[in-house]
């Protein structure tokens, strides 16, 4: 198994771990949305999408352009034994091998910082969502607690902690995803934003027109 693949399953396990169920019932309970397909795009080993499943009777696909990540998000859907409603997909977020509106909801948390085009890969979430779908891309702890007792464990493995945390969600940082809405040609989205999250949060309604 991949070093840094291992490495970041340990971190999201032994300091991230308290915020995937919390925010995967956020979703749930904003989205109200609890059946169809849920895609956990830029997943790594699958937690959100995980806690997901395990609160709704969504079917989830977790989607990673990193095969060895894969490998490891499959040892945690047979751990938790929800091979029947949870499966891998290798792909890129730029380029998702799906039809058309065939997605109910769409999450991702940590990786929309990595992507390359914005714009594209947005494009790419609207295209597939469903009418009535939901997504949520961005990154966030929950709770205030919850992101205390992050901030605690990561700066002993991070001294540039907050520095890292003010680029990726701080004041400045919804500038750039209303940029790349625009150019995506979004326009029913709104950013949730907070000291503890950042969250584009996209609708796409039933009269809604793929762009």
């Amino acid at each position: 198994m991949d070093t840094t693949a291992e490495q970041f399953d340990q971190l999201a396990r032994k300091v991230f771990a308290p915020v995937y169920p919390v925010i995967a019932e956020k979703f749930l309970q904003t989205s109200k949305i609890s059946s169809g397909l849920c895609l956990d795009l830029g997943c790594g080993s699958g937690y959100l999408g995980l806690a997901i499943a395990e609160l709704s009777n969504l079917v989830v696909s977790l989607v990673d352009s990193n095969p060895k990540m894969l490998a490891l998000a499959r040892k945690n859907i047979k751990d938790l034994r929800l091979e029947k409603r949870v499966s891998t997909l290798l792909a890129d977020v730029h380029r998702i091998p799906l039809a058309d509106c065939t997605v109910q909801l769409a999450v991702s948390r940590g990786s929309v910082f990595f992507w390359q085009d914005l714009p594209q890969a947005f494009s790419e979430i609207y295209r597939v969502m469903a009418p009535g779908g939901r997504a949520f891309i961005g990154g966030g702890f929950g709770t205030p607690e919850l992101k205390k007792q992050i901030d605690e464990k990561m700066l002993q493995r991070q001294p540039n902690w907050f520095e890292h945390l003010r680029e990726n969600i701080g004041p400045a940082a919804p500038d750039k995803y209303h940029t790349a809405m625009f150019q995506a040609g979004i326009a029913d989205y709104h950013i949730d934003h907070s000291p503890i999250e950042l969250w584009v949060v996209i609708k796409k309604n039933n009269s809604s027109v793929v762009f």
